[in-house]
Parts: structure tokens; sequence; C-alpha cells
């Protein structure tokens, strides 16, 4: 089996001369860039707020590079993801449905309704069907949470600055280091729309903050995600993170002993 693993600007910050601009963004703490990252994302802000700067949905296409370490090997895709957060269901993380479409370097789609989660690869055949359930009382420390609680990441992870802690363009970049260990993440980088920031005001349209994460795992392996062209709140409906396995494909059902076929 094969493996593979956003920006609205503010026309005011182009009018403000550069010396006042650097002042500003110079005065900007950890704290207010966290606030920009996790709000969007908070079941208490969407309620609080009335669903103003709250994200719904999204759509983007991306870019992701893994690097495997033992192999000293980059692999490179790309493809599109939606993801949709269901805010009425639950009072701690929202349910979140995702699609993630592979185009390279080979086609697979991997598809969850927040329940149940599809894993197709046409090249193989099969399709891998298995339960999840993120939002699970029994998981309420684990790290991996930060898929479906984004507002949720300084619960779940120490934050601090990277070093550096602005990329070229002047966004914050901040490391997530896990309260908990975790076999899957080790530290986690997230890059941090300067726009997200910087918008204030009630009614002000949401921004999607992350511009790219990057996870690396234990063993030192790593998968950087940009996310590119982010279309926010489109009123996704639920039945498209679903998936119906195409006919003739091999199901697949992952037990504790192996694949149930």
């Amino acid at each position: 089996m094969k493996k593979s693993t956003i920006v609205f600007g503010l026309i005011l910050l182009f009018l403000l001369p550069a010396p006042i601009l650097a002042l500003r963004e110079k005065t900007v703490g950890l704290s207010e860039v966290i606030k920009s990252l996790e709000t969007p994302f908070k079941v208490d802000a969407a309620r609080k707020e009335g669903g103003q700067s709250i994200i719904v949905d999204f759509q983007a296409d991306f870019l992701q590079e893994s690097l495997i370490a033992s192999l000293d090997r980059v692999q490179r895709g790309k493809g599109s993801v939606s993801v949709k957060f269901d805010r009425e269901k639950t009072d701690r993380v929202p349910l979140t449905m995702f699609r993630w479409e592979y185009q390279q370097p080979n086609h697979q789609e991997i598809v969850s309704d927040g329940k149940t989660m599809w894993v197709y690869l046409p090249e193989n055949g099969q399709v891998i069907i298995s339960d999840i359930d993120f939002s699970s009382p029994s998981r309420p420390d684990d790290p991996m949470t930060f898929l479906t609680g984004l507002g949720n990441l300084s619960r779940d992870f120490v934050i601090d600055w990277a070093s550096p802690d602005r990329d070229a363009e002047g966004n914050y970049v901040l490391e997530l280091t896990p309260r908990r260990p975790s076999p899957m993440i080790q530290r986690m980088l997230i890059v941090v729309d300067r726009n997200a920031v910087q918008q204030t005001g009630a009614g002000a349209r949401p921004v999607f903050p992350m511009l790219s994460t990057t996870v690396v795992d234990p063993s030192g392996n790593s998968t950087a995600i940009e996310f590119r062209d982010v279309r926010v709140n489109r009123g996704l409906a639920d039945g498209f993170f679903r998936f119906t396995p195409p006919e003739g494909v091999e199901v697949l059902r992952p037990t504790d002993g192996g694949m149930d076929f």
C-alpha cells in the first residue's frame, strides 16, 4: 500500500506607513497569536458571537512534503481538502468531517463524516473502512485531537514561539509540544497568517489562520502541509463527507487482529 501525508489582506495594513506597521507587529504577543489561531474554531466562541468570525467549513488546495528520516527520502504530494465543523452535537469539540483528495504522488481519497473514515486506494482497488471518534471522552488528552479540536490547541499542547518566530512574509510561527507523550507527534509548527492576527472588530469576516503546519514524530519523520486558495464557509453539505465504495472494490475493515475481508 502506498502512503502519501490561505490570504485575506486588510487594505488598511498596506496604507499604514512602514515604521508604524513594524511597530504594531512588534507589540503582538504570543497570547494574541494563539487567540487568533483558536477562536475561529471554538465552540463557545461560535455561541457567544452568534457565529461571527467563526469558521463553519473550509476548502483549500494543499501541497504536502513528507520526510522519511530513516531513508533520508522526501515525498511530495498535492491535492484538495474540505473540512466541516458541526458544533451543535457537542459541548467540547465539534464533530469534524473531512475529505482529503490526493492527485499526487498517487490518487487516493480519505473521507470521514466524523464517525466513519474511508480510505480509498484506486491503484490497489481497495477501500479501508474504520470507525473513528476523536470527540470521545476517553481521548481528552490525545494530542491528535488537534485535527478536530483546533479551538483547544492550548489545552492539548504547550505553545511557544518557534525559532525564528516569523517567516519571510512576516507571518507568525508557533511551536507546539504535546502536554502528554504521543507516538504520533513530538512537536508541531504552525505558521499563522498575520492578517488573521491583525483583523479585529465585530462582524469581521473570518480569516483562515493557518498558512501551513509541520508535524514531526518521535522518529524524526515530518509532514509539512501548505494551504493555498482557502475558501471559508461555503455551506458544504454533510453528504459531501460520505463515501460510497465503487462497484468491484475490495472492502477492508481493520480489527485488533488485522483486517476483516
